[in-house]
C-alpha cells in the first residue's frame, strides 16, 4: 500500500508576493566558455541620491531684426524671437509699421512693447497711435523721458496711460526679454540706449549720441549685435549748407557721432564674438551709405578681418563679421540673427 503523502498546512505555504530566501549565488553568472567556473556578481546599482538629474538644453532659437526707418524723418526697429518682441521707439507712421511687419510675418498681437530711447519727435511721433489701436502694447520709458515727451509735443493726455515706468540701469522684464536702459549723451531729456538679453543673445542699441561714453562702452563690448549712430561726414557737414548753430550742436558731445569716431570704436572693440554691426540715423545732407560703410569697414578690412552685408549670400556667410548701414525711408531686410 503507497505511502501517505504528508499535506503542508496552508498556512505555512509562501504567498504570491513572498521574498525568496537570499542566495550567495543569487543574480550571479558563470562564463562557461572561459574555463572559468566561479560566478560574476552583479555590481550593485546606485541609489536614486547617487543618479543626477538631466539639465535641460539651453533653449535655442534664432533673433529677428528689421529696421523700419532710420534718421531724422523716423526711427523704428523691431527685434523678436518666434513668440514676439519689441519695438525699439515709434517715429514712423503706425500703418507703414503695420503693414512690414505683416510682410515679414510678424502680427500686432506679437509686438508686446515700445521701449522709447528720448523724447525727440523722430523717435515718438507715431506712438500714441499705435498703443491706441493695439491697447496691449506697453510704453516703456524713464518718467523723465515722459514729462520731456508731454512737454515738447502736442499729445493726448492719455499717453500716460499706456506708460510703464523704467530706471537707467535696472533692468526689466517684456516677456521672454531682459532689457536694461543705459544713458548716452544727447540733448533730449532723457537719453537711453537698450542692453537686450534673450537666451543666448545680446543685442545693445544706441541710436542717438554725441560721444561713446563709458556706459555705452561698458554694454557695447558685451553685445554680439550692435546698433549704432554713424551719423555723418565731418567733412561734408563742415563746408556744406546747414547754418552754423546747427553744424555746432551736431559736432557736439551731446550731438550726432561722426562715421570716423564710430569707425575707430567698432575697431577697438572688436573680436569674434561681434558678429553684427547696423549703422543707424544716417544724416540724408551729410552723409551716404556708401560713406558710412566704407569709412566703418576700412579699419577693420586693413586688419585682414572679412567683412559681410548681412544679406546671407555665399560670400557673406563666409565673413568674420557682417556691418549693414539701415535704410533711412524704408525698411531694411529681415534679419536672422544666430548666436554663436
Amino acid at each position: 500500500m503507497a505511502k501517505k503523502r504528508k499535506l503542508t498546512p496552508l498556512k505555512d505555504l509562501p504567498g504570491l508576493f513572498d521574498g525568496f530566501p537570499e542566495s550567495p549565488y543569487l543574480g550571479a553568472s558563470i562564463d562557461f566558455t572561459s574555463g572559468n567556473s566561479e560566478p560574476k556578481f552583479p555590481q550593485k546599482a546606485k541609489s536614486t541620491t547617487d543618479i543626477q538629474p538631466m539639465k535641460p538644453a539651453p533653449r535655442q532659437f534664432n533673433l529677428k531684426f528689421i529696421s523700419l526707418g532710420s534718421g531724422s524723418s523716423g526711427n523704428c526697429a523691431y527685434i523678436g524671437d518666434n513668440e514676439g518682441g519689441i519695438l525699439i521707439d515709434a517715429g514712423v507712421d503706425n500703418n507703414i509699421v503695420v503693414k512690414e511687419l505683416a510682410q515679414n510675418g510678424i502680427k500686432m498681437d506679437m509686438v508686446k512693447a515700445i521701449c522709447i530711447t528720448h523724447d525727440h519727435g523722430d523717435h515718438i511721433r507715431f506712438a500714441y497711435s499705435i498703443v491706441r489701436r493695439y491697447r496691449h502694447i506697453g510704453i516703456y520709458c524713464t518718467p523723465r523721458t515722459l514729462n520731456g515727451i508731454m512737454r515738447r509735443h502736442n499729445i493726448s493726455r492719455r499717453f500716460k496711460d499706456y506708460h510703464r515706468p523704467i530706471y537707467q540701469e535696472n533692468p526689466f522684464s517684456i516677456d521672454n526679454f531682459k532689457i536694461t536702459a543705459f544713458e548716452v549723451s544727447h540733448d533730449g531729456t532723457e537719453n537711453m540706449g537698450f542692453f537686450i538679453e534673450i537666451g543666448n543673445h545680446r543685442f545693445a542699441i544706441a541710436t542717438d549720441l554725441g560721444c561713446i561714453t563709458p556706459r555705452v562702452d561698458f554694454y557695447m563690448r558685451q553685445a554680439q549685435y550692435i546698433m549704432i549712430e554713424s551719423n555723418y561726414d565731418k567733412e561734408m557737414l563742415i563746408t556744406g549748407k546747414y547754418a552754423e548753430y546747427l553744424k555746432a550742436r551736431i559736432l557736439a558731445d551731446k550731438g550726432h557721432l561722426d562715421n570716423e569716431v564710430t569707425a575707430r570704436y567698432i575697431a577697438e572693440i572688436y573680436s569674434p564674438k561681434l558678429t553684427h554691426v547696423f549703422l543707424c540715423h544716417l544724416s540724408n545732407d551729410n552723409n551716404t551709405p556708401n560713406i558710412a560703410l566704407s569709412t566703418v569697414s576700412k579699419p577693420l578690412f586693413d586688419r585682414g578681418i572679412k567683412i559681410g552685408d548681412g544679406t546671407e549670400s555665399a560670400i557673406s556667410n563666409d565673413a568674420d563679421i557682417q556691418i549693414a548701414t539701415l535704410p533711412r525711408h524704408e525698411s531694411s531686410i529681415l534679419y536672422i540673427l544666430r548666436a554663436k
